[in-house]
Protein backbone atom coordinates (compact mmCIF):
# COMPACT_ATOMS: atom_id res chain seq x y z
CA UNK A 1 0.00 0.00 0.00
CA UNK A 2 1.18 3.36 -0.63
CA UNK A 3 2.13 6.28 2.34
CA UNK A 4 -0.66 9.01 2.33
CA UNK A 5 -0.64 12.29 1.93
CA UNK A 6 -3.42 15.26 2.40
CA UNK A 7 -4.32 17.78 -0.58
CA UNK A 8 -6.00 20.51 1.09
CA UNK A 9 -8.22 17.97 3.45
CA UNK A 10 -8.22 15.48 0.94
CA UNK A 11 -6.66 12.12 1.45
CA UNK A 12 -4.40 10.88 -1.57
CA UNK A 13 -2.83 7.13 -1.16
CA UNK A 14 -2.77 4.75 1.45
CA UNK A 15 -6.12 3.06 0.47
CA UNK A 16 -8.33 6.29 0.44
CA UNK A 17 -10.87 7.07 -1.74
CA UNK A 18 -9.30 7.45 -5.43
CA UNK A 19 -9.81 11.80 -5.93
CA UNK A 20 -10.80 12.96 -9.54
CA UNK A 21 -8.41 15.99 -10.58
CA UNK A 22 -8.76 18.20 -13.70
CA UNK A 23 -6.85 20.93 -14.74
CA UNK A 24 -8.50 24.60 -15.80
CA UNK A 25 -8.10 26.29 -19.03
CA UNK A 26 -9.02 29.68 -18.00
CA UNK A 27 -6.23 32.36 -17.41
CA UNK A 28 -5.61 31.81 -13.81
CA UNK A 29 -4.80 35.60 -13.56
CA UNK A 30 -8.51 36.08 -14.83
CA UNK A 31 -10.04 35.08 -11.52
CA UNK A 32 -13.47 35.10 -12.62
CA UNK A 33 -13.85 33.18 -14.83
CA UNK A 34 -11.27 30.65 -13.10
CA UNK A 35 -13.35 30.69 -9.93
CA UNK A 36 -16.35 30.06 -12.34
CA UNK A 37 -14.97 26.85 -14.26
CA UNK A 38 -13.46 25.22 -11.06
CA UNK A 39 -17.54 26.00 -9.98
CA UNK A 40 -18.47 23.65 -12.86
CA UNK A 41 -15.85 21.58 -11.95
CA UNK A 42 -16.88 20.82 -8.75
CA UNK A 43 -20.55 20.62 -9.62
CA UNK A 44 -19.30 17.61 -12.02
CA UNK A 45 -17.55 15.97 -9.04
CA UNK A 46 -14.19 16.68 -9.42
CA UNK A 47 -12.19 16.76 -5.93
CA UNK A 48 -8.98 18.47 -6.98
CA UNK A 49 -8.38 21.25 -9.19
CA UNK A 50 -5.53 22.45 -10.80
CA UNK A 51 -4.34 25.51 -12.66
CA UNK A 52 -1.28 26.88 -14.19
CA UNK A 53 1.29 29.22 -12.61
CA UNK A 54 3.14 31.36 -15.74
CA UNK A 55 3.53 34.34 -13.74
CA UNK A 56 3.67 36.19 -10.27
CA UNK A 57 -0.05 37.29 -11.31
CA UNK A 58 -1.61 34.03 -11.81
CA UNK A 59 0.96 32.56 -8.23
CA UNK A 60 -1.29 36.04 -6.47
CA UNK A 61 -4.06 35.06 -8.15
CA UNK A 62 -4.58 32.20 -6.01
CA UNK A 63 -5.54 33.32 -2.74
CA UNK A 64 -8.71 34.99 -4.09
CA UNK A 65 -9.46 31.76 -5.84
CA UNK A 66 -9.18 30.00 -2.98
CA UNK A 67 -11.46 31.86 -1.03
CA UNK A 68 -14.23 31.11 -3.31
CA UNK A 69 -14.06 27.50 -4.01
CA UNK A 70 -14.63 24.15 -1.71
CA UNK A 71 -11.66 21.97 -3.19
CA UNK A 72 -8.36 22.11 -2.84
CA UNK A 73 -6.33 24.12 -5.62
CA UNK A 74 -2.99 22.92 -6.89
CA UNK A 75 -0.39 24.75 -8.31
CA UNK A 76 1.73 23.77 -11.16
CA UNK A 77 4.82 25.19 -12.27
CA UNK A 78 7.99 24.47 -13.99
CA UNK A 79 11.21 26.46 -14.00
CA UNK A 80 11.06 29.44 -11.67
CA UNK A 81 11.34 28.54 -8.41
CA UNK A 82 9.91 32.24 -7.35
CA UNK A 83 6.68 30.56 -8.60
CA UNK A 84 6.39 27.86 -6.51
CA UNK A 85 7.23 29.90 -3.35
CA UNK A 86 4.76 32.58 -4.12
CA UNK A 87 1.74 30.25 -4.80
CA UNK A 88 3.08 28.55 -1.21
CA UNK A 89 2.26 31.97 0.09
CA UNK A 90 -0.70 32.57 -1.62
CA UNK A 91 -2.10 29.01 -0.16
CA UNK A 92 -1.93 26.26 -2.67
CA UNK A 93 -2.86 23.41 -1.30
CA UNK A 94 -0.09 21.44 -3.17
CA UNK A 95 2.54 22.38 -6.17
CA UNK A 96 3.20 20.69 -8.61
CA UNK A 97 7.13 20.83 -9.97
CA UNK A 98 9.96 19.12 -11.12
CA UNK A 99 12.69 20.09 -8.72
CA UNK A 100 15.46 19.34 -10.95
CA UNK A 101 14.36 22.09 -13.30
CA UNK A 102 13.76 24.97 -10.86
CA UNK A 103 17.86 26.08 -10.56
CA UNK A 104 19.78 24.72 -7.88
CA UNK A 105 20.31 22.93 -4.48
CA UNK A 106 19.40 25.89 -2.60
CA UNK A 107 16.29 26.98 -4.78
CA UNK A 108 14.92 23.35 -4.17
CA UNK A 109 15.47 23.69 -0.53
CA UNK A 110 13.45 27.29 -0.71
CA UNK A 111 10.36 25.66 -2.11
CA UNK A 112 11.12 22.31 0.37
CA UNK A 113 11.23 24.20 2.97
CA UNK A 114 7.76 26.90 2.40
CA UNK A 115 5.91 23.75 1.85
CA UNK A 116 7.11 21.59 4.71
CA UNK A 117 6.23 25.03 7.02
CA UNK A 118 2.55 24.90 5.11
CA UNK A 119 2.05 21.31 4.72
CA UNK A 120 2.43 21.90 1.53
CA UNK A 121 3.03 18.42 -0.74
CA UNK A 122 4.56 17.97 -3.66
CA UNK A 123 3.80 16.49 -6.85
CA UNK A 124 6.95 15.35 -9.12
CA UNK A 125 5.21 15.44 -12.10
CA UNK A 126 7.45 13.89 -15.44
CA UNK A 127 6.16 13.58 -18.77
CA UNK A 128 7.71 11.64 -21.46
CA UNK A 129 7.78 15.29 -23.56
CA UNK A 130 10.13 16.82 -21.29
CA UNK A 131 12.20 14.23 -20.10
CA UNK A 132 16.19 15.46 -19.19
CA UNK A 133 18.86 15.50 -21.91
CA UNK A 134 20.94 13.04 -20.18
CA UNK A 135 18.25 10.20 -19.77
CA UNK A 136 17.16 10.65 -22.80
CA UNK A 137 20.51 10.44 -24.35
CA UNK A 138 20.88 7.31 -22.25
CA UNK A 139 17.59 5.53 -23.67
CA UNK A 140 18.90 6.42 -27.11
CA UNK A 141 16.53 9.52 -27.65
CA UNK A 142 13.24 7.56 -26.63
CA UNK A 143 10.87 8.48 -23.98
CA UNK A 144 11.41 4.66 -22.68
CA UNK A 145 9.08 3.71 -19.44
CA UNK A 146 12.01 2.94 -17.62
CA UNK A 147 13.03 6.65 -18.72
CA UNK A 148 10.08 7.66 -17.46
CA UNK A 149 10.56 5.68 -14.13
CA UNK A 150 14.32 7.25 -13.60
CA UNK A 151 13.61 10.47 -14.24
CA UNK A 152 11.10 10.73 -11.84
CA UNK A 153 12.87 8.37 -9.06
CA UNK A 154 15.28 10.94 -9.26
CA UNK A 155 13.76 13.94 -8.94
CA UNK A 156 11.79 12.47 -5.97
CA UNK A 157 15.53 11.62 -4.56
CA UNK A 158 16.26 15.67 -4.51
CA UNK A 159 13.12 15.90 -2.44
CA UNK A 160 14.40 12.91 -0.09
CA UNK A 161 17.98 14.25 0.49
CA UNK A 162 16.38 17.56 2.02
CA UNK A 163 14.38 15.28 4.29
CA UNK A 164 10.81 15.93 2.54
CA UNK A 165 8.61 13.02 1.89
CA UNK A 166 5.20 14.45 1.54
CA UNK A 167 5.49 13.76 -2.05
CA UNK A 168 3.08 12.34 -4.79
CA UNK A 169 4.68 11.04 -8.27
CA UNK A 170 3.63 11.29 -11.72
CA UNK A 171 5.26 9.43 -15.13
CA UNK A 172 2.77 10.50 -18.03
CA UNK A 173 3.19 9.38 -21.63
CA UNK A 174 1.43 10.19 -24.91
CA UNK A 175 1.39 6.03 -25.86
CA UNK A 176 -0.83 4.30 -24.07
CA UNK A 177 1.58 1.01 -23.09
CA UNK A 178 4.74 3.00 -22.47
CA UNK A 179 2.13 4.68 -19.97
CA UNK A 180 1.43 1.48 -17.97
CA UNK A 181 4.83 0.37 -18.01
CA UNK A 182 6.19 3.40 -16.09
CA UNK A 183 3.74 2.97 -13.60
CA UNK A 184 4.14 -0.22 -13.17
CA UNK A 185 7.77 0.38 -12.38
CA UNK A 186 7.16 3.22 -10.39
CA UNK A 187 4.88 0.71 -8.22
CA UNK A 188 7.98 -1.46 -7.73
CA UNK A 189 10.47 1.01 -6.94
CA UNK A 190 8.60 3.54 -4.90
CA UNK A 191 5.06 3.78 -1.95
CA UNK A 192 4.71 7.33 -2.22
CA UNK A 193 0.94 8.15 -4.13
CA UNK A 194 0.38 7.91 -7.96
CA UNK A 195 -1.40 10.04 -9.83
CA UNK A 196 -2.29 8.44 -13.13
CA UNK A 197 -2.75 9.87 -15.99
CA UNK A 198 -2.33 9.74 -20.21
CA UNK A 199 -0.74 13.05 -21.01
CA UNK A 200 -1.51 14.78 -24.61
CA UNK A 201 -4.41 11.83 -25.12
CA UNK A 202 -6.29 13.58 -27.27
CA UNK A 203 -9.71 15.19 -28.65
CA UNK A 204 -12.21 14.14 -26.83
CA UNK A 205 -13.25 10.67 -28.25
CA UNK A 206 -9.64 9.19 -28.84
CA UNK A 207 -8.42 10.92 -25.59
CA UNK A 208 -11.31 8.71 -23.44
CA UNK A 209 -10.26 5.52 -25.12
CA UNK A 210 -6.73 6.25 -24.54
CA UNK A 211 -7.45 7.22 -20.68
CA UNK A 212 -9.77 4.55 -19.80
CA UNK A 213 -7.30 1.84 -21.40
CA UNK A 214 -4.42 3.32 -19.86
CA UNK A 215 -5.87 4.11 -16.43
CA UNK A 216 -8.04 1.74 -16.28
CA UNK A 217 -5.33 -1.04 -16.89
CA UNK A 218 -3.54 0.40 -13.99
CA UNK A 219 -6.64 0.72 -11.56
CA UNK A 220 -7.28 -2.74 -12.84
CA UNK A 221 -3.91 -4.15 -11.09
CA UNK A 222 -4.61 -2.08 -7.77
CA UNK A 223 -2.29 0.85 -9.20
CA UNK A 224 -3.54 4.65 -8.90
CA UNK A 225 -4.21 6.70 -5.80
CA UNK A 226 -5.48 9.44 -7.80
CA UNK A 227 -6.42 10.65 -11.99
CA UNK A 228 -6.62 12.87 -14.05
CA UNK A 229 -8.03 12.25 -17.84
CA UNK A 230 -6.64 14.31 -19.84
CA UNK A 231 -8.71 15.72 -22.58
CA UNK A 232 -9.06 18.36 -25.14
CA UNK A 233 -12.24 19.48 -24.84
CA UNK A 234 -14.04 21.11 -21.42
CA UNK A 235 -12.19 20.31 -18.38
CA UNK A 236 -16.05 19.21 -17.23
CA UNK A 237 -15.72 16.81 -19.56
CA UNK A 238 -12.36 14.85 -17.76
CA UNK A 239 -14.21 15.07 -14.50
CA UNK A 240 -17.51 13.16 -15.77
CA UNK A 241 -14.99 10.63 -17.60
CA UNK A 242 -13.03 10.21 -14.48
CA UNK A 243 -15.73 9.76 -12.35
CA UNK A 244 -17.24 7.11 -14.45
CA UNK A 245 -14.28 5.14 -15.24
CA UNK A 246 -14.19 5.24 -11.39
CA UNK A 247 -16.98 3.75 -11.28
CA UNK A 248 -17.05 1.39 -13.60
CA UNK A 249 -14.11 -0.34 -11.81
CA UNK A 250 -16.03 -0.30 -8.62
CA UNK A 251 -14.03 2.09 -7.31
CA UNK A 252 -16.28 4.62 -6.52
CA UNK A 253 -20.01 4.47 -4.93
CA UNK A 254 -22.71 6.52 -5.57
CA UNK A 255 -24.56 8.12 -8.29
CA UNK A 256 -26.92 6.73 -10.64
CA UNK A 257 -25.66 3.86 -13.33
CA UNK A 258 -27.12 3.81 -16.61
CA UNK A 259 -27.32 0.31 -18.28
CA UNK A 260 -28.55 0.49 -22.37
CA UNK A 261 -28.00 -2.05 -24.93
CA UNK A 262 -26.05 -1.11 -28.93
CA UNK A 263 -29.71 -1.09 -30.07
CA UNK A 264 -30.38 -3.57 -33.63
CA UNK A 265 -32.43 -3.67 -36.01
CA UNK A 266 -35.19 -5.17 -33.72
CA UNK A 267 -35.42 -1.56 -32.14
CA UNK A 268 -38.77 0.34 -32.94
CA UNK A 269 -38.12 3.62 -31.42
CA UNK A 270 -35.65 6.50 -30.66
CA UNK A 271 -33.60 5.01 -28.11
CA UNK A 272 -30.56 6.90 -28.35
CA UNK A 273 -32.30 10.28 -27.76
CA UNK A 274 -34.10 8.08 -25.16
CA UNK A 275 -30.88 7.28 -23.41
CA UNK A 276 -29.19 10.59 -23.80
CA UNK A 277 -31.97 11.68 -22.22
CA UNK A 278 -32.26 9.58 -19.18
CA UNK A 279 -28.32 9.45 -18.86
CA UNK A 280 -28.53 13.47 -18.88
CA UNK A 281 -31.21 13.25 -16.26
CA UNK A 282 -29.56 10.67 -14.16
CA UNK A 283 -26.62 12.85 -13.81
CA UNK A 284 -28.64 15.48 -12.50
CA UNK A 285 -29.93 13.57 -9.37
CA UNK A 286 -27.40 13.93 -6.05
CA UNK A 287 -25.19 11.62 -5.46
CA UNK A 288 -26.37 9.37 -3.04
CA UNK A 289 -28.74 7.97 -5.09
CA UNK A 290 -27.33 5.02 -5.84
CA UNK A 291 -29.58 3.11 -8.18
CA UNK A 292 -29.10 1.51 -11.88
CA UNK A 293 -31.48 2.17 -14.75
CA UNK A 294 -31.85 0.21 -17.81
CA UNK A 295 -33.05 1.50 -21.07
CA UNK A 296 -33.16 -1.47 -23.76
CA UNK A 297 -34.25 -1.09 -27.18
CA UNK A 298 -36.75 -4.35 -27.10
CA UNK A 299 -38.37 -7.29 -25.29
CA UNK A 300 -35.19 -9.95 -26.08
CA UNK A 301 -32.99 -8.67 -23.20
CA UNK A 302 -35.02 -5.60 -21.63
CA UNK A 303 -37.14 -7.59 -19.65
CA UNK A 304 -33.97 -9.59 -18.28
CA UNK A 305 -31.59 -6.89 -17.65
CA UNK A 306 -34.40 -4.87 -16.07
CA UNK A 307 -34.34 -7.20 -13.41
CA UNK A 308 -31.01 -6.33 -12.34
CA UNK A 309 -32.08 -2.71 -12.24
CA UNK A 310 -34.02 -0.78 -9.75
CA UNK A 311 -35.68 0.75 -12.90
CA UNK A 312 -36.01 -0.01 -16.20
CA UNK A 313 -38.14 0.89 -19.79
CA UNK A 314 -37.34 -0.98 -22.95
CA UNK A 315 -39.27 -0.08 -26.39
CA UNK A 316 -41.52 -1.28 -29.05
CA UNK A 317 -43.18 0.48 -32.23
CA UNK A 318 -43.29 3.92 -30.88
CA UNK A 319 -44.45 2.81 -27.06
CA UNK A 320 -42.70 0.78 -24.47
CA UNK A 321 -42.86 -0.63 -20.99
CA UNK A 322 -41.56 0.42 -17.79
CA UNK A 323 -39.91 -2.21 -15.29
CA UNK A 324 -39.41 -1.83 -11.45
CA UNK A 325 -36.87 -3.92 -10.04
CA UNK A 326 -37.82 -6.62 -13.09
CA UNK A 327 -41.95 -6.07 -12.54
CA UNK A 328 -43.39 -4.72 -15.40
CA UNK A 329 -45.51 -1.39 -13.55
CA UNK A 330 -47.01 0.29 -16.79
CA UNK A 331 -46.94 0.90 -20.41
CA UNK A 332 -46.84 4.91 -22.33
CA UNK A 333 -46.53 6.41 -25.56
CA UNK A 334 -42.88 7.12 -27.02
CA UNK A 335 -43.08 10.27 -26.14
CA UNK A 336 -43.42 10.11 -22.38
CA UNK A 337 -41.69 7.07 -21.19
CA UNK A 338 -38.49 9.13 -19.82
CA UNK A 339 -41.22 11.72 -17.73
CA UNK A 340 -43.30 8.41 -16.54
CA UNK A 341 -39.71 6.47 -15.55
CA UNK A 342 -38.30 9.52 -14.16
CA UNK A 343 -41.36 9.68 -11.99
CA UNK A 344 -41.00 6.25 -10.63
CA UNK A 345 -37.65 6.91 -9.41
CA UNK A 346 -38.24 10.19 -7.63
CA UNK A 347 -41.44 8.62 -6.10
CA UNK A 348 -39.35 6.63 -4.18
Amino acid sequence: MTRRIEVGGVAVGGGARIPVQSMTTTATADIEATVAQIHALEAAGCDIARVAVPDIESARAIAAIKARIQIPLVADIHFDYRLALASVEAGADKIRINPGNIGGGERVREVVDACRARGVPIRVGVNGGSLEKEILAKYGGVATAEALAESAIGHVGLLEKLGFYDICVSAKSSDVRTTIAAYRLLSERTDYPLHLGVTEAGEEFSGLIRSSAGIGALLADGIGDTIRVSLTAEPVREVEAGVELLRSLGLRRGGARLISCPTCGRCRYDMFRVAGEVGRRLRELPEEREITVAVMGCAVNGPGEARAADFGIAGGDGAGVLFRRGEVVGRAPEGELVDRLFEMIEGE
